[in-house]
């Protein structure tokens, strides 16, 4: 970007949602060569992200995003949380994306990941029930999945739960 490029504040709260959610996702990548450290860094970095996306989804003033990317940063805070065995902060975030999801009628892709999200902190919370009853809602929720490739990948995530 040059000097006569400059971005508003909006766009470069953007520009670091959108960077910030990748680097987490690369720090997932990682999994068991993940250092302390770097587990560290994945918390702060989803934290980071979902800022981000709150200044601009909360300005009302960026286009095409909204709700959508406030859910998806708080499943990905619950996915970083359920991937360190940190049930209590994985379930409260998974929560959010859940509630979310419902209230703004988010559905296909995004609601099935809110329920997987939900069986997933409450597997690593030892609350059996619970992580079944969401797990049979997001296999009923992947149904409705326009996208087959969408359907496919939502469908090998969940197949990784140990319910």
């Amino acid at each position: 970007m040059t000097d006569n490029e400059k971005m508003t504040e909006l766009e470069w709260h953007r520009k670091q949602a959108a960077a910030l959610f990748n680097h987490t996702w690369d720090l997932i990548d990682k999994g068991e060569n993940r250092t302390r450290l770097e587990s560290n860094e994945m918390i702060h970095s989803a934290h980071a992200s979902r800022y981000h996306w709150g200044v601009v989804v909360n300005s009302r003033k960026y286009p095409q995003t909204g709700p959508t990317n406030l859910e998806r940063g708080d499943w990905l805070i619950s996915r970083v949380y359920s991937l360190l065995n940190i049930p209590q902060m994985s379930l409260y975030y998974a929560q959010q994306c859940l509630d979310t999801c419902l209230k703004e009628k988010i559905g296909d892709f995004d609601l099935a990941f809110a329920y997987e999200a939900m069986a997933r902190a409450n597997a690593i919370a030892k609350s059996s029930e619970e992580a079944s009853k969401y797990f049979k809602l997001a296999e009923k929720a992947s149904e409705a999945i326009a996208k087959e490739e969408d359907k496919k990948y939502f469908l090998n995530e969940l197949k990784s739960l140990e319910i």
